[in-house]
Formats: C-alpha cells, structure tokens, sequence
C-alpha cells in the first residue's frame, strides 16, 4: 500500500509535463484514496487529474496522450530527457524509472526489439536504389540551401489537378513512435525518416519496403540531410541529431554509423533541427530544454547558450563553433533556496540554419533568453560568416525576452493553489529567481522558424523571418540586416504558445505562413502587404486553437497549391493565388494494411510539412509537442488516380 502510494506521487510530479518537455507545476492536494483493490487501475486518476484531462489546464496532455508513449520515450524523458533532473531530485532509481516507463505505457521495455528493420516482414530484395542525388528529391528541412520550402514541378510532378485527386496508397507504421516530428528526406528514390524512439529508417520511396534501420543514442527529431562528406565524393552520408546533443553520420546506403560526435558539453544541449551540408561542412544548430529544466526546485539555471558548430562532414571534426551569447555565464547570485543562480543563458537555435552562398553567409533565428544580463542576440536574426564563424549582425526583434520555469517552481509550504489545480507562487515570492517573476517572465517569442532567404521579382534578395510574436520580419542582407519591412499577421495574442511556429514558404512572390490560431495568410514579398488569409477554425472555436486545432507545422509551396497541415490532422492544399481550398484528407485515423504490417495511427500535424517527389505527396502523422496534439506514428504517401 505504501509503496503503490509513492508510485502514484511520483507519477503526479513527473507525467505533469513529461510531453511538454516542461516543469514547474506542483500536485494538488491529493483525494482521498480509494479501497486498495483499486489503486492499481486508478494511480493516475487519483493523482494527476487535477491537472491532466481537466480544460482549465490547456497545457497538461491528457492521460491518453501519455498511455500511448512508448515505454522507451518515457525512461529516455526520464534518464537523459526533459525529466532528468526531476527524477534526480526525487532519487529515482534506475528500476523506480522503469516501472513508470512500463506502467504509463502498458509494455515492458525493449518488448520484442520492435523498431529494427529486421523484424518487418517488408524489407527490400537486394536491388540497387539510385545513388544520385541529381534525382528529383526533398533533401533536409527546407528543400533547399535557402530554406524556401518551394518544390518546382521537376521535383513534385503534381499539377493541381492531380492534388485534388490524390488517394492514399500506402501507409507505413513507425513502431514503437507516439510522435513523428520531421517531414521524411526523399533522395534518390529513397526515404529517410527520423522517429522520437531513436531509430531512423531508409524505405524505398515508391513501395515504402523497408531497406536499413539505425538506432541512435535518444530520440531523434532532426530531419536527415543526405549528401557526400566531401566535394566530388561518390559516398553518401545521412546527417542528423539527436536529443542528446550528439550529431551523427550514418552511410546513407548501408546504414552504418561513420562517426558520432558531442558538440557541446552542456547536458542540456538538445538538437531539434536539421543540420545543413554545404561544401563538406555540417552546420548544426543546437538548442536546449534548460529552460524548462529551471522549473526543478534546487535546478542551477542556467548555462546553457545557443550555438552553432561547423563540422567536417567526413570525419565529424569540429572546425568552429559560435554561440549566439558571446558571454561566457557566470555566478550573478543565489536563489531563495541558496543554489547558484547563472547567467546570461539562452538564444537556443531551435532551426535549420539557412546558407547564404553568394554573400558566404549562415543566418539562424534565436530563442528567448533563460536569464540575464540581458543580451541582443536573443529573439534575433543572427549573420554568421561560413569560414570562420564569425558574427556578422544581428537583428533583434523583441528585446529583454527573458523567462524560465523557476517562477512556477516552489515548495507546497511556499505556494498558493488557483482553480485550476495548478500550484504557482505567491504573490511577491522569489522561488528560484533573483527578480520579481512578473517583470523577468517575457513573452516567449522565439524564431522557431528558419529565416528565409527570398529573391524579389526584380532580381534583389530578401530574408524573411517569422516570429511567434506573429510578426513577418523582411530583412536587406545586403545592408547588415536592415529592416525592410513587417506586418503582424497574428490573430490571436499569441502568448509563449506563438502564432508562427515552423515556418513559411516563398514562391516568386508571395510569402506563405500557419498561424497557430488556425489559419493561411499570404503577403507580398516586395511589400509585406497582406493579400489573402483563409480560416481553419470553425467561429466560437478560436479558444480551442491552444488545444488540438490551429495550425503550427511548415507549410510547402508547389507550382499551383500550398500545402498545410493541421494539429487536428487535416492535410490539405490551397490555391496559391485565392486561397481556394483544393484538397482535404483526415489523417487522424487508424490504418490497417501496413506495408511493414504495424498497427498505424495518425494524429495531430504540427512540426515538418508536407512534400511530393516523382508524383507522391508524403506526410507524417502524429505530433505532441507543446501543442497537446494527438499522437501518433504514420508516414502517409497519397498518388493521383492510384
């Protein structure tokens, strides 16, 4: 009895914000506890759901988001992921670990090693698979070296005609994955695709047969750039990272790891974006959930600064690297609790850097700062030079951006519970922090989205960057990073939820974003005029946007439609000029018949975008993130009159 009531606490504490990859928020005050014989089936129901399952709580997920994670997702949140420290300060053992990790998911760990290629009964007959990398394909996050995320119709070859006849014609099943975060790299007529399990997977993009598997250390988010370590070289590698910090090549046809490195000492350094290969370098953008981390009481916050390395592609070398707050952190003071407060902390770069061949030039956007001094290169455009990594400029958009969890992480002794459940400071109280939190709490209003670079109808090139302030940002790379223009799309106040998430997409003339409030909007490129925005969200529903609806994935741009997604797990594509709807298919669904005869289920769509190579639209099904989607584990391909 006693030892079933420590479980359940611990789940209170922890599964809170197990998904968010957040901390801070303490257990209400328990209910009284039902007969023994029923505290097996009701540990959660008994402990958590003053927080998860009740509306007036948006950001907790819902108990059935977390009984459908993996077993191993939830020991890797708690051993090397977001929950690290939590379990730290609790004294978890390494068995205490695992029975949260199989009780919340109702499987043993490692039960029957069901991510290897080598289970599936789909796997490829021993045929060779292009090598070229001149084929038609989708390579990394943004199509190209400039992030435009625009397919020309050599690659797509998909009128819009044929998008409006699209049917599914095969769906493959990610075992093991509750979330999947990255579009699939089409390459040579093969897929690779990344999973939260840590197991990345080259398919055949036609068949969807499964060819190889690897397994990297933690889950992988990235999505997998494929090209040649060095100039002229016939070999092909698969870059990607991981949520370790580690940044690994794999060969591209094989599957074997070449090298594997750290790129940063920091143990919260996480690698969510794609890295980019350009001339036999890799550029790999890092960022951190330190900030997140703060929210345990005892946390020393923070150290962590964003970054960027430049690796030698062949060998996995490190050639430079460059933080995006060039002060060093420090001891500035102590808390409340008497830990060691650090700082300046933050600007973590949470996208693709985009390369900039004709200037020599890499631009990344940077995240909110996790605390002071204060700096200006959080919330910013940064300019980096390719050769030496130097800072060229920097355009900062929000300033004095700071905010962590430490001001929702306090004792029960020390807080004061709201209607909702939630525990939060008292009114004037310093849990973990050296100032008030209602000064140091900024809006939270990153660049999670890679800048892009744009070339103008009349031949001039622009940077376009958008916010989760909801705010497009036009910016002259010939003049320093000169304002150029804005405009404020948002619909709604964004909040630290944001309004532009993953990114937009740019044709020869307009600029193309997802607003989280459950929209489209098109502006002009020269101007940043508004020419047309078209609703998702249903009136009286604009609250629900925080919850599973809004749209917060990258959008892809094709000859004659734009294609979006939804965290309600709508797939659609709008006419570039109107915004006319096209095409709509429902992705949240279960598929039987999977080509490597995994049981599939779709969900929300909120990260990576959709992408059509050789006539196929491919699409990944299944996201949580800080959205609260609904997950799920299926990569979907759809062909015209198939």
């Amino acid at each position: 009895m006693k030892r079933q009531k420590h479980r359940g606490a611990i789940f209170g504490l922890l599964f809170l914000n197990l998904v968010m990859g957040t901390v801070g928020y303490s257990v209400a005050q328990k209910k009284p506890q039902p007969p023994p014989q029923l505290i097996d089936s009701q540990l959660f129901y008994n402990n958590c759901t003053a927080c998860h399952g009740n509306p007036k709580v948006p950001r907790a997920p819902d108990p059935a988001v977390i009984r459908q994670m993996s077993p191993e997702r939830i020991y890797q949140a708690l051993t090397t992921g977001s929950m690290r420290q939590m379990a730290k300060d609790l004294s978890l053992t390494d068995q205490q670990m695992r029975d949260i990790a199989e009780y919340m998911s109702g499987r043993k760990l490692g039960s029957g090693n069901l991510t290897a290629a080598s289970t599936m009964p789909n796997q490829c007959e021993n045929r060779p698979v292009s090598d070229s990398l001149s084929s038609p394909g989708w390579n990394g996050w943004g199509f190209d070296l400039a992030n435009t995320r625009f397919e020309p119709a050599r690659v797509a070859k998909l009128s819009a005609s044929e998008i409006s006849r699209l049917n599914l014609i095969w769906v493959f099943g990610v075992p093991g994955a509750s979330e999947l975060y990255d579009q699939p790299t089409i390459v040579g007529g093969r897929i690779y695709l990344s999973s939260d399990t840590g197991t990345v997977y080259s398919l055949n993009a036609k068949t969807g047969c499964v060819v190889w598997s690897f397994q990297a250390q933690t889950g992988v988010r990235s999505a997998i750039t494929i090209g040649p370590p060095k100039l002229g070289s016939r070999e092909k590698f698969a870059f990607f990272g991981d949520l370790h910090g580690h940044a690994y090549a794999v060969d591209a046809f094989t599957g074997e790891q070449v090298w594997k490195v750290t790129i940063d000492p920091n143990p919260e350094a996480r690698i969510i974006a794609s890295p980019k290969l350009y001339k036999g370098r890799l550029y790999v953008p890092v960022s951190s959930l330190e900030e997140a981390e703060s929210g345990s009481i005892g946390y020393r916050c923070c150290t962590f600064r964003g970054m960027v390395a430049a690796l030698d592609a062949a060998t996995g070398r490190q050639i430079w690297k460059t933080y995006t707050i060039p002060n060093v952190p420090k001891v500035i003071g102590k808390t409340s609790f008497g830990n060691e407060f650090w700082g300046p902390s933050g600007a973590g770069v949470w996208n693709s850097p985009t390369i900039d061949a004709k200037r020599n030039a890499l631009y990344i956007g940077t995240g909110n700062g996790f605390t002071g001094p204060r700096t200006k290169f959080s919330d910013a455009v940064i300019a980096i030079d390719l050769n030496t990594g130097k800072a060229l400029w920097s355009f900062q958009a929000t300033a004095n951006d700071i905010s962590n969890a430490s001001c929702m992480a306090v004792p029960p002794s020390r807080s004061a519970s709201n209607d909702a459940g939630m525990v939060r400071p008292a009114a004037g109280s310093l849990p973990n922090s050296l100032e008030d939190c209602s000064r140091t709490q900024g809006p939270d209003w990153d660049f999670a989205a890679s800048p892009i670079l744009a070339e103008l109808p009349d031949g001039k090139d622009l940077i376009v960057a958008g916010q989760k302030s909801g705010i497009v940002w036009a910016l002259d790379p010939n003049n320093k990073g000169k304002l150029v223009w804005s405009q404020n799309v948002a619909r709604m106040r964004p909040g630290s939820g944001g309004e532009i998430l993953f990114g937009g997409a740019v044709d020869n003339h307009n600029a193309y974003f997802n607003l989280r409030s459950g929209g489209l909007v098109a502006l002009d490129l020269m101007s940043g005029v508004e020419k047309w925005y078209v609703s998702f969200t249903p009136p009286g529903e604009e609250m629900q946007a925080f919850g599973r609806h809004g749209a917060s994935a990258a959008v892809t741009v094709l000859p004659g439609a734009i294609l979006s997604g939804d965290l309600d797990g709508r797939l659609r594509a709008f006419a570039p000029h109107t915004g006319h709807l096209i095409w709509e298919f429902d992705t949240a669904k279960q598929y039987e018949g999977t080509v490597n005869a995994v049981r599939a289920k779709g969900g929300s769509i909120g990260a990576g975008g959709p992408i059509a190579v050789n006539g196929i639209l491919y699409m990944t099904s299944g996201f949580i993130g800080v959205q609260r989607g609904i997950p799920g584990n299926a990569l979907l391909a759809f062909g015209a009159g198939q």
